[in-house]
C-alpha cells in the first residue's frame, strides 16, 4: 500500500512522539499538573500552608490515603473494587487492641494475627468475585457490613465499649510506635511522621510491579481484557486473588500506622473512606472500567486530597466544602482522563 505521493506510508510505531505528547499519556499528567495549581493556590493564598508545619499536616493526611488509594488503584486496574477497604482499617486495628489489652497476647504476635486476618478476608473476597462471577461491588459491600458489625457490636461485646484506648500500656507499645507511629523527620518546626516513608515505599513498589514484572503485566491484562488474557495464559484468578489480598494487606498497614500513631482506635475508624481512596485512584487516572491507571497517580490523588482538606482549614472556609469539592473533583478527573486519552490516541495518527 502506498500514499497518493508514491511513499509507503510511516509505520506509527517508528514514529517518535514529542515530550508533550508522552507526557500526557501518561495516566497520572492530570493529578500531576491539578498538585501543582492546588499547592500554589494555597500557598499563595495561606501563611501556613508552606511552611514545614503545615507541610506536616497534609502530608500526614495525604499518607494513610495515599497508601490505600495505591493498593485501590492496582485493584481497579485490574478491573475489581473493593469498598471494605474503609472498614477493614479499623478492624485490623481493633484486633490488635483485643488481643493485647484484653487477652494479654504479645504486641507483635497480635500485629501478626491482625495481619493472618486481613489477608484472608481478602483472600476470602477475591474468591468469592471469581467463584461465583458475582461483581466484586456487591462481595465487598457484603463484607463492609460484616465488619463494620464485627467491629461495633463484637467490641461491644468483648469489652462493653466502642474503642480501644491506653495502648501505652502495653509492652513493647514503644517498639511497635518506632516502626509503625514515630516522627523521625522534623523540618521547620513541622514532624514528620514514619507513614510518609511507608506511602513513599509503597508506591515505590507498586510503580516497579506494574511497569516492571510480568504480575503487573497481568494485573494491566486481566482488568483490560480478562477473557482474552484467560486465552493466552494469564493467570487471571490468581492475579485477582492477589489484589484483593493487596488491597486487605495495605488496610491492615494503615489500621496500623492509625493505632501507633493516635495509641486508640474507634468502632467506626476507617468507616466511609472506601469511597475516597476509589476518589484517589480516579484523579490519578485510573479508569472505571480497569486496564489502566497509575500507582503514582493514585499518590498524586491522595496528596490532592490531603492538600485540599488541609488547605480549607488554612483558609478559614467551612470544612463541609471538601465534600462538594470531592464530587466536583470525581466528575472533573473522569472527564479530564477521557479527553487526553482520546488526545493522545490521535496524537498519534
Amino acid at each position: 500500500m502506498t500514499t497518493v505521493t508514491g511513499e509507503p506510508p510511516a509505520d506509527e510505531r517508528l514514529m517518535r512522539a514529542s515530550a508533550l505528547t508522552r507526557a500526557t499519556r501518561r495516566p497520572e499528567s492530570g493529578a500531576v499538573v491539578a498538585a501543582v495549581a492546588i499547592f500554589a493556590f494555597f500557598a499563595l493564598t495561606t501563611d501556613v500552608f508552606a511552611t514545614g508545619r503545615g507541610a506536616s499536616t497534609w502530608l500526614q493526611e495525604s499518607a494513610t490515603i495515599g497508601i490505600m488509594a495505591v493498593a485501590v488503584a492496582l485493584l481497579m486496574i485490574g478491573g475489581e473494587f473493593d469498598l471494605s477497604a474503609g472498614a477493614m482499617t479499623g478492624f485490623t486495628g481493633l484486633v490488635v487492641g483485643v488481643l493485647t489489652r484484653e487477652y494479654g497476647l504479645n504486641i507483635w504476635a497480635a500485629i501478626g494475627v491482625s495481619l493472618a486476618l486481613a489477608l484472608l478476608i481478602g483472600a476470602l473476597n477475591g474468591i468469592l468475585v471469581m467463584k461465583t462471577g458475582l461483581p466484586s461491588f456487591i462481595v465487598t459491600l457484603g463484607t463492609y457490613f460484616v465488619l463494620r458489625g464485627v467491629d461495633l457490636a463484637g467490641l461491644k461485646a468483648l469489652t462493653g465499649d466502642v474503642a480501644i484506648q491506653g495502648m501505652t500500656k502495653v509492652p513493647y507499645y514503644d517498639q511497635a510506635k518506632a516502626l509503625f507511629g514515630s516522627s523521625p523527620i522534623t523540618i521547620d518546626g513541622g514532624a514528620l511522621r514514619v507513614s510518609l516513608l511507608w506511602w513513599i515505599g509503597v508506591t515505590i513498589v507498586a510503580t516497579w510491579v506494574l511497569l516492571r514484572t510480568r504480575a503487573g503485566n497481568w494485573i494491566f491484562a486481566s482488568g483490560g481484557a480478562q477473557i482474552a488474557a484467560r486465552q493466552v495464559g494469564v493467570p487471571v484468578f490468581r492475579t485477582k486473588v492477589a489484589l484483593f489480598m493487596t488491597t486487605a494487606g495495605a488496610g491492615w498497614l494503615v489500621g496500623m500506622l492509625i493505632l501507633f500513631r493516635t495509641s486508640t482506635v474507634q468502632s467506626n475508624t476507617g468507616v466511609g473512606q472506601e469511597f475516597i481512596y476509589i476518589i484517589c485512584a480516579v484523579v490519578g487516572g485510573c479508569l472505571m472500567t480497569g486496564g489502566y491507571g497509575s500507582a503514582i497517580g493514585a499518590a498524586f490523588g491522595a496528596l490532592i486530597y490531603g492538600m485540599v482538606k488541609q488547605g480549607i482549614v488554612y483558609s478559614g472556609w467551612d470544612n463541609d466544602w471538601l465534600y462538594a469539592f470531592l464530587g466536583v473533583m470525581l466528575l472533573g478527573a473522569v472527564l479530564l482522563n477521557e479527553w487526553v486519552r482520546n488526545w493522545a490516541a490521535g496524537a498519534k495518527r
